[in-house]
């Protein structure tokens, strides 16, 4: 493999995609396969190869570690039985159904069940850039699903490649085992792993050090998991929301902000990579079919696009159906309604996760036999990326359209609660901790009536009243700091350039400018 060749031309890739993407109005996704394609066409890049077990480790951990740190477990804990439904049996009867809906196309049972895995999950980076118009509750059960459809899919594919090499038998008392551990030893191996990061985060108190724990986190729990032979993926997921409910009270304000901006890049980073990487695979293995083949590997990427669809929406009204018939009995209210289901079955995109999870079937098998029908699965599940992607995305606006799901201002109301909540019982501990700290009582009066004023503006903003005062002068004042931080920073950069100060000066004041210019910048509305 090529090495900083290939860096630098991943990270154009995504450059490029992200300036273009928006304007030509499709999703990014399919625009850096598009461009991984295109790279298979060059010849140093076209026998690029990614390793298996770099793809897992690599990958996987980062992606998802973001997204359980970034979910909600309140509304995790609220739709818990869907969540559990969908993220387990769903999987495995999409797995199987689209397992035999191959089979019935030619397929070898062994591939097909590798195929049918790999298509089967979900992918929680996917939904939750293709769902942003949807309600918080809708986005975070379907971010949910992802994240725990991941460890059982993984299963299902690890029994479905181990048999198909020759190294496992297939029974049921094997499969039981594999599930069992798979998912108790990943979340005892997550928790594990988020025990021992707590525990360092409460001993040391430099901002260099916790951000190298956070990272750390994720990538031991995977490998302690796949070191005993449970899911990697569920032992990233419980760290994921451990640390997410205990990392706050441990950290400092500084690590909190490097943390975000940190894993937002790299996941950004990482997403963009393995798509670029996957349409130079994607390509490689469509020059290594024949074209009759071709023809029908396309054939078969609509078949299962459709079948998934099919699969999904079948399963959640049956479940539907049992949840309605069960609380009609029992009184009480379902929580999903046919306009929820509706939304759900065409949200249901397909993306990194099964990527990942095609370009890591091995290439040979036990006895040193190429594996059955490689190339046809990586470019089938590449295809099937691209539809669900640009077909169910293009869909589900019209879709929103017809569910006419409610608007949910839950988010907005709840902030400026907590807002409002913080500044009163702040104003109430004034007084105690102005006598603790020495404050004079102008010092006091002061930061009162700065506290005082920025309630009326959350008051405002509540009423939706545009025109009020408050807002007015809130937004003014906004408007002024801001131009004059900038123009002390433009002051930084003369003195600078006259050779007055040193780059070091720069740096250490300026750094301060703009933690005061993101603050400001931050006071917008919800």
């Amino acid at each position: 493999m090529l090495g900083p060749e290939l860096v630098v031309v991943l990270g154009l890739a995504i450059a490029v995609t992200a300036g273009i993407a928006d304007r030509i109005r499709v999703a990014p996704p399919v625009v850096l396969l598009a461009f991984g394609a295109g790279l298979a066409l060059v010849p140093q890049f076209a026998h690029v190869q990614l390793p298996a077990d770099a793809v897992l480790l690599l990958f996987l951990p980062a992606l998802l570690y973001w997204e359980s740190l970034t979910t909600s477990l309140r509304e995790i804990r609220k739709n818990l039985r869907g969540i559990v439904l969908m993220g387990t049996l769903l999987v495995v009867v999409t797995a199987g159904a689209i397992a035999a809906l191959l089979h019935l196309l030619g397929l070898p049972w062994g591939p097909a069940w590798v195929l049918g895995a790999a298509v089967a999950p979900t992918d929680a980076t996917a939904v939750g850039a293709l769902t942003k118009m949807l309600p918080r509750r809708n986005v975070t059960v379907l971010r949910a699903e992802s994240l725990v459809n991941d460890g059982t899919t993984l299963v299902v594919y690890g029994i479905a490649v181990a048999v198909t090499v020759g190294t496992q038998q297939l029974t049921f008392w094997n499969v039981s085992g594999m599930l069992l551990l798979s998912y108790l030893g990943g979340v005892a191996a997550g928790l594990a792993a988020a025990w021992v990061g707590t525990l360092v985060l409460r001993r040391v108190d430099t901002v260099v050090l916790e951000n190298l724990v956070t990272l750390l986190v994720p990538f031991v729990a995977f490998l302690a998991a796949e070191a005993i032979h449970a899911s990697g993926v569920l032992a990233v997921v419980a760290a994921g929301i451990v640390v997410s409910q205990v990392g706050p009270k441990l950290d400092q304000a500084e690590t909190r902000q490097q943390v975000r901006a940190f894993w937002s890049f790299l996941t950004f980073l990482l997403n963009g990579a393995l798509f670029v990487l996957v349409g130079i695979e994607a390509m490689v293995a469509a020059r290594a079919l024949h074209p009759s083949e071709l023809l029908r590997a396309t054939g078969i990427i609509a078949a299962v696009a459709v079948g998934l669809v099919v699969v999904r929406f079948a399963f959640l009204n049956a479940a539907g159906g049992t949840v309605w018939l069960v609380t009609r009995r029992t009184g009480a209210t379902p929580r999903e309604g046919h306009r929820d289901r509706l939304v759900s079955g065409f949200a249901g995109f397909r993306g990194a996760v099964s990527l990942a999870m095609a370009v890591a079937v091995p290439r040979t098998l036990e006895s040193g036999a190429a594996f059955p029908d490689r190339d046809l699965i990586v470019f089938v599940t590449a295809g099937v990326v691209v539809v669900t992607i640009v077909g169910q995305a293009l869909v589900l606006p019209a879709v929103l359209r017809r569910a006419a799901l409610p608007e949910d201002e839950s988010v907005g109301e709840e902030r400026r609660y907590a807002e409002r909540t913080a500044i009163e019982e702040a104003l109430d501990a004034l007084p105690r901790l102005a006598r603790s700290t020495g404050a004079d009582r102008a010092t006091v009066e002061r930061v009162r009536k700065d506290y005082e004023a920025h309630l009326d503006v959350i008051q405002a903003r509540a009423e939706e009243d545009d025109d009020h005062p408050a807002l007015q002068r809130h937004d003014s004042a906004v408007a002024l700091e801001l131009a004059l931080v900038r123009h002390k920073a433009a002051t930084l950069l003369r003195l600078r350039d006259a050779d007055e100060i040193d780059d070091l000066v720069l740096r250490q004041v300026r750094a301060g400018y703009d933690a005061e210019e993101a603050q400001l910048n931050g006071t917008t509305p919800i």
